[in-house]
């Protein structure tokens, strides 16, 4: 017989699992039952349970010696079936490898989520940097290359709630002051590109253009990135004018098209 009481418990149960499966990252892989316990402020018991059907569907995997937790490679799976159904991926991929095959720099092209970007593709240079963009990272909106350009083409209210959240000062270059933040992104929209000069991270440089969908809303954006001395201001504009064909050709993919008067 169905019972309407058992609907909450499994909407809770679920809830659970999904929070379980997020508290995993490039930082902290591993994890024990005490510790997810404590951090998502749920009983032992629960998240031992939790992780046991997770671990019967292969979503987490226990290790034997040290009794913690990793992802399991039925992530891996979901992730790539999302990959294979994201079109601004499939559209821009091909894009992005041309482009690093001729200037031998790393792209990333980066979607729009909530107050963040994501990165949903990423092709290393032959000389990669170690500046932690793993695919699926999530960086703010304003002191990134890929989040300036995506935001500058939001509507006002958002920018006004990514003000309003604070510009964290992340390094000595983040623009942190709200009048002069809103000076940058009118620049962004008139340029068409944005640059980020050691505004995340100290010594690394990046450009990005954006990247609209048929509904000629700004849905993502290519993105080069590199160490701030291989970025000179000369190198910079080549990558922006370069960037901004493929981020045409990516919108024309996806739909978008120029209005002719």
């Amino acid at each position: 017989m169905y019972n309407q009481n058992s609907v909450p418990n499994t909407l809770s149960s679920l809830g659970n699992a999904l929070r379980i499966i997020k508290c995993f990252t490039v930082d902290e892989p591993e994890k024990g039952v005490t510790e997810i316990a404590q951090s998502l402020h749920l009983s032992k018991s629960t998240v031992h349970r939790v992780l046991a059907t997770l671990a019967e569907d292969g979503f987490v995997r226990k290790d034997d010696k040290t009794h913690r937790y990793r992802l399991g490679l039925s992530v891996l799976s979901l992730a790539g079936v999302l990959m294979s159904n994201l079109e601004i991926y499939r559209e821009g991929q091909h894009l992005l490898e041309e482009f690093v095959n001729r200037f031998d720099e790393s792209v990333h092209l980066a979607v729009l989520e909530g107050h963040n970007t994501v990165y949903v593709s990423k092709l290393e240079s032959k000389h990669p940097i170690k500046i932690l963009t793993h695919l699926g990272r999530k960086n703010p909106l304003h002191c990134t290359s890929s989040g300036k350009v995506i935001l500058a083409f939001q509507p006002p209210q958002m920018i006004d709630e990514v003000i309003a959240l604070g510009l964290t000062e992340y390094t000595k270059m983040t623009i942190t002051d709200s009048q002069v933040f809103r000076k940058h992104l009118d620049g962004i929209r008139e340029a068409g590109f944005a640059t980020s000069c050691g505004e995340l991270r100290e010594g690394v440089s990046s450009v990005a253009v954006p990247v609209r969908d048929y509904t000629r809303q700004v849905v993502g954006a290519v993105t080069v990135v590199g160490p701030t001395p291989r970025f000179t201001e000369q190198k910079m504009d080549v990558f922006a004018k370069q960037l901004q064909r493929v981020g045409e050709e990516i919108s024309a993919r996806l739909g978008y098209y120029v209005r002719r008067r």
